[in-house]
């Protein structure tokens, strides 16, 4: 006798296997600071912060962080078939480096520390590849 699932114990078993992953990414490096995944509407699904760093947005800015990168990306990708899909979007900012995937599943959000070299970020993402 097969048992079926609820829904909620659906989502929950997806939501694990995610935070397994973006745990997968932490690993990578001392360099993440940050690994989320986040849905079409900007909403964290699950999301990492590396024990002892503290954040620099507050919950309501991350938000609106998150949803700015989700709707940049769902807009663009009504232009994917001329352009061919991304790969990965890397925004350097002043104090941190942010890598960018969208997935099926939803966006990997990954902010790693500013001193890391542009070889290194390449390699990171080489790796994350590996894992999404």
């Amino acid at each position: 006798m097969t048992v079926n699932k609820t829904p909620n114990q659906k989502w929950n078993e997806k939501i694990a296997k995610h935070r397994n992953q973006c745990q997968k990414i932490m690993e990578l490096s001392k360099s993440i600071r940050y690994v989320g995944l986040i849905n079409e509407y900007g909403r964290t699904l699950t999301g990492i912060i590396r024990p002892g760093l503290s954040t620099f947005l507050s919950n309501e800015p991350a938000r609106n962080e998150f949803f700015l990168v989700s709707t940049m990306l769902t807009m663009r990708n009504k232009t994917s078939s001329a352009i061919g899909d991304m790969d990965s979007a890397v925004l350097r900012h002043d104090k941190v480096t942010v890598i960018i995937f969208q997935r099926k599943e939803g966006i990997y959000y990954i902010s790693i520390n500013k001193s890391v070299t542009p070889d290194a970020v390449n390699e990171i993402i080489g790796k994350i590849k590996k894992i999404i």
